[in-house]
């Protein structure tokens, strides 16, 4: 049995935390995204991990930020075992699986209000914001360069703000979704896709179900 600190916000880490506990490991603390205004009412609502971790009696924490030196010794506090990492090889094995989970990114132009929480935060420099332009002269912007040509840009609507829009290098994103986890207004969420193969040989891609609620 390990002591574990887990670490999730949206709808589709709740199973995983179920595993976690079905195998009965002692989960020492949950760390989630804090209580967001949403809804008419625009009333604080705490995260789908917040709210099963608190059904089933854990030590829920959702602070800001974990950088605090308050924070720190809170997170030092639970006496955990810390993964020292993995060699290149493990690395190369592990993303081939923990990233091929059908799970995409997902943004909403009329909920960003272009805070670059997002792109502070992306550890590939995937994500842009930059006046709308051709895409010759698009990509002179972007935050990382292109890699690939032929994989085709995310270039968002217009944002309300400023009338620029939010721009997504598909080739660059790992999908790790921190995007959704920073976003203060929603506007990237996660969100499972599902293909659906037909027997006369077409390929039809489903609608998106929502990660969140």
């Amino acid at each position: 049995m390990m002591r574990i600190i887990f670490m999730g916000t949206p709808d589709f880490a709740v199973p995983a935390l179920g595993a976690v506990l079905a195998a009965g490991h002692e989960v020492v603390g949950v760390y989630s995204q804090p209580p967001r205004a949403a809804g008419r009412g625009l009333a604080a609502r705490k995260s789908p991990v917040q709210l099963f971790a608190d059904s089933k009696g854990l030590s829920v924490h959702t602070p800001a930020s974990l950088r605090s030196a308050e924070e720190q010794a809170r997170f030092k506090s639970l006496n955990t075992e810390v993964e020292l990492g993995f060699t290149a090889e493990q690395t190369a094995h592990e993303v081939q699986r923990c990233l091929n989970c059908d799970v995409q990114t997902h943004f909403t132009d009329a909920l960003c209000i272009e805070c670059d929480a997002c792109i502070d935060i992306c550890p590939t420099d995937c994500l842009t914001i930059t006046p709308n332009e051709e895409e010759p002269q698009l990509e002179q912007h972007l935050s990382a360069p292109r890699i690939n040509p032929d994989q085709p840009l995310f270039v968002s609507g217009l944002l309300k703000q400023t009338g620029r829009v939010m721009v997504k290098d598909e080739n660059v994103c790992v999908h790790c979704g921190l995007c959704a986890e920073r976003c203060p207004t929603y506007a990237w969420d996660m969100r499972k896709f599902v293909v659906q193969i037909s027997y006369a040989g077409g390929v039809q891609m489903s609608d998106p179900v929502p990660a969140r609620s």
